[in-house]
């Protein structure tokens, strides 16, 4: 066989995949593609939406916390001020005198840092709901925000706390005092709120959607 021959053999063989492929796309239907994002994604507006919403998750950890501690003499006999945790995190900044801090206004001034941290937080979390499963049901995102949460967790506390407060201020108050189920469900809450209350966030684009459908 010449070279001639198997070029013409080698054409008709691609003039017939490319017949196929033609009479396929004629019989089969094309497959819709879904983007990742929704049209017109904008990470700025999410950005605002987190800033709102992490400061209502942040209430809803502090809140559940505070009950807890309420609720801890009654089972382990140990009294603790109601604002046990904010006295730890406060040892970030002010080292071991903020165990016995008893001011208002300094305990005030901490449960706004902690609700400024979760402003912070709401800002991650919703950009990445948004961006990765904008679409997803409640119980996808309770789970998605489950592992975001204790993600964040192991990050903050043995990641970075564990050997930044010893090197700034010479104790580990912060990953000793807190037990770590104190921790861990500090931040489950506050990841379980962002999963409730991502469809507010949500409100705008969803009715931008139902106008411009509306007008269609």
């Amino acid at each position: 066989m010449n070279r001639d021959t198997k070029s013409e053999e080698t054409q008709s063989l691609h003039d017939r995949a490319r017949q196929w492929d033609e009479e396929l796309s004629s019989i089969l239907p094309p497959l819709p593609l879904r983007p990742w994002t929704d049209p017109g994604y904008s990470p700025a507006r999410f950005v605002w939406a987190g800033l709102l919403l992490g400061s209502l998750a942040g209430c809803t950890s502090l809140i559940v916390n505070v009950i807890g501690s309420v609720l801890w003499p009654a089972l382990s006999g140990e009294v603790q001020h109601p604002l046990r945790l904010i006295q730890v995190y406060l040892t970030f900044p002010l080292g071991e005198s903020a165990l016995t801090l008893d001011s208002g206004a300094l305990l005030a001034l901490g449960c706004l840092l902690y609700l400024g941290t979760g402003m912070l937080y709401g800002v991650l979390f919703e950009l990445a709901i948004s961006y990765i499963i904008p679409n997803a049901g409640v119980w996808a995102r309770l789970v998605a925000c489950s592992i975001l949460a204790i993600l964040l967790w192991m990050l903050n506390f043995y990641g970075l706390l564990i050997w930044l407060q010893p090197l700034l201020l010479g104790g580990r108050w912060v990953v000793n005092l807190i037990p770590w189920w104190v921790g861990a469900m500090t931040h489950l809450v506050f990841g379980w709120t962002m999963a409730l209350v991502y469809p507010l966030g949500n409100y705008k684009s969803s009715n931008s959607r139902t106008s411009q459908a509306d007008a269609a």
